[in-house]
């Protein structure tokens, strides 16, 4: 049974940011707010974290997922950046983007894709993420919380607390979310291609 969190969406409480950034380093999966919906997070050397958000959203093994950083200066250790990626990318973060790039060593192999040796990065622009984010000290293992058959995000806290109690460790309601995806952009080959077009205007990188 997933515990739940009611947090104000602008100023989120420290106790209650405090208390799932604890559950997050034993283990937990949650859902949480980002500015595109609500997405699913673990760490990222949590090892059935993968497994388990694959599980939920019923996803294959070629599936990318997302690291979401607190900053750019920690998404910079994750991924390989050029000139160009690096200015187009820092202008455009944070907001609804998710960028995919070659992974640097950092990142556990089990986590990029394992043809490409890329995965996803983005820097959200919503609060209750960003404090989550910097308490933890780390980026957030996520995937988009789309459940299977949908194509839009989920958007109610209460809503995804009563669909997946089962299956989550816990539920940060910030509040209701937007209902679009992030706009994807794939950096990998040296320049940008827009894979699917989101809630970020594509405009810029086309």
């Amino acid at each position: 049974m997933a515990r739940y969190f009611d947090v104000h969406p602008v100023d989120p409480q420290a106790r209650a940011i405090a208390q799932v950034t604890a559950m997050l380093r034993d283990g937990a999966l949650i859902a949480y707010p980002t500015d595109s919906g609500y997405a699913l997070g673990c760490r990222m050397d949590y090892h059935d974290g993968a497994d388990r958000i694959r599980r939920v959203r019923r996803l294959d093994d070629k599936h990318h997922f997302t690291l979401v950083c607190a900053d750019f200066a920690q998404l910079g250790h994750l991924v390989h950046l050029d000139n160009s990626a690096f200015r187009a990318i820092k202008a455009a973060t944070p907001g609804p983007y998710t960028f995919i790039l070659r992974a640097m060593p950092e990142v556990p192999r089990r986590l990029a894709h394992p043809k490409k040796k890329t995965v996803g990065v983005r820097i959200t622009d919503n609060r209750v993420a960003q404090a989550l984010l910097h308490e933890l000290g780390e980026p957030l293992l996520t995937s988009t919380l789309i459940l299977p058959g949908e194509t839009a995000p989920l958007t109610d806290g209460w809503a995804i607390k009563e669909e997946l109690d089962h299956v989550l460790d816990a539920v940060v309601d910030g509040g209701e979310a937007p209902g679009r995806p992030t706009t994807v952009v794939d950096w990998s080959q040296g320049y940008p291609e827009v894979l699917r077009v989101g809630a970020g205007d594509p405009s810029r990188f086309e």
